[in-house]
């Protein structure tokens, strides 16, 4: 890879970012369930916390790679 595209994926995924970031700045409210899915992992003792998001991963994943593969499609 030479410093050309490292550039412009740094851009691309920089505006990502940004557009993420405004969605959810503006519809946080709005993605309260993600997080919350059936399938997570939530175990909450006295002094002990663990979440593991499961299924929220793999929901994330799946639209990710979905993306992906219609970006590089067109």
């Amino acid at each position: 890879m030479d410093q050309q595209q490292i550039s412009k994926l740094i851009i691309y995924v920089g505006l990502f970012l940004v557009l993420f970031g405004a969605i959810y700045y503006l519809f946080g409210d709005k993605f309260r369930w993600l997080g919350n899915l059936p399938g997570d992992i939530k175990i909450e003792k006295e002094n002990f916390k663990f979440y593991f998001p499961i299924t929220t991963m793999l929901l994330l994943s799946l639209i990710v790679n979905a993306l992906i593969r219609l970006f590089r499609h067109l």
